[in-house]
């Protein structure tokens, strides 16, 4: 089951985790935190219905009807209060070996995103403790540390104290996005609890912004994660298919809002089938 919200139009969250992950062989059920008429990256006027106060009724629903999920995502959490309801879906309706990976979507090139504040950091610092697996990107991982966001140049010494971090508030696997170690590469940083090994994943940085490329690779690697892959693989393939959705829009100036992941999901079928077990 996936928590996000939906942006009726854009390319993004629910509209990208449903077929990503529907794509991988998953059966998934899906969460709507809010509605929107577009995404908020570069329109304006759009429309905005929270979701919040639906949620208790939806996890009774469901426990009345004895449904039970083997896996959590989440994604865009508009609220504080939607976290603790999140919370209490994920203990309530769940198997109980379940995994619960969190997307802390809070922000992005060293700011917080509109409607998010100090206080919501500190909920989802508390939230993220509870994951088997956090999906921050370097903004994200700067405010829950309350550190200065550092851009480009990451050394493995910023890694590392990076990581170790978030380990102290409670995370357990950690991918972190956006690294960039390499001059002109760009990609991921896996630390692995079980071997204590930190492993980077680069990719040539393709020049240009592309919307929703955060809710491919998070979509991405749940999906192969919760189909048995190792951390390392899951994030491969996940950099992998960003990649390659990013290339069927590269130059398409009138598909600015998101890119054509759909016309890579060919792809991404393949590498599932590739990546070693």
């Amino acid at each position: 089951m996936t928590i996000q919200d939906i942006s009726c139009v854009g390319q993004c969250s629910l509209t990208v985790a449903l077929p990503i992950l529907s794509a991988m062989g998953i059966e998934t059920a899906v969460l709507p935190s809010a509605v929107l008429s577009t995404h908020t990256g570069g329109f304006t006027g759009y429309t905005f219905r929270d979701l919040t106060e639906d949620l208790p009724a939806i996890k009774e629903h469901w426990k009345k009807q004895g449904i039970r999920f083997g896996a959590v995502y989440t994604g865009y959490v508009g609220s504080a209060k939607q976290l603790q309801y999140i919370l209490d879906i994920y203990n309530e309706t769940t198997t109980p070996d379940a995994k619960l990976i969190v997307d802390p979507v809070m922000g992005d090139h060293g700011k917080l995103y509109a409607g998010f504040d100090l206080d919501f950091v500190e909920k989802m610092k508390a939230f993220c403790a509870k994951a088997d697996v956090i999906l921050p990107n370097i903004t994200e991982c700067s405010f829950m540390l309350g550190e200065e966001y550092h851009t480009t140049g990451h050394t493995m010494e910023y890694v590392e104290h990076v990581i170790s971090g978030l380990r102290k508030i409670g995370a357990k696997n950690i991918v972190m996005t956006g690294v960039e170690m390499i001059e002109g590469e760009q990609g991921v940083a896996v630390y692995n609890a079980d071997t204590d090994k930190i492993t980077i994943i680069s990719r040539p940085r393709i020049p240009g912004t592309y919307h929703s490329t955060g809710d491919i690779f998070s979509s991405t690697f749940s999906g192969a994660y919760f189909l048995g892959k190792s951390l390392e693989e899951s994030a491969q393939i996940a950099v992998d298919f960003t990649v390659a959705s990013i290339k069927t829009t590269e130059g398409d100036k009138e598909h600015w809002y998101g890119v054509r992941f759909e016309k890579a999901l060919p792809d991404l079928i393949k590498m599932i089938q590739q990546v070693p077990e």
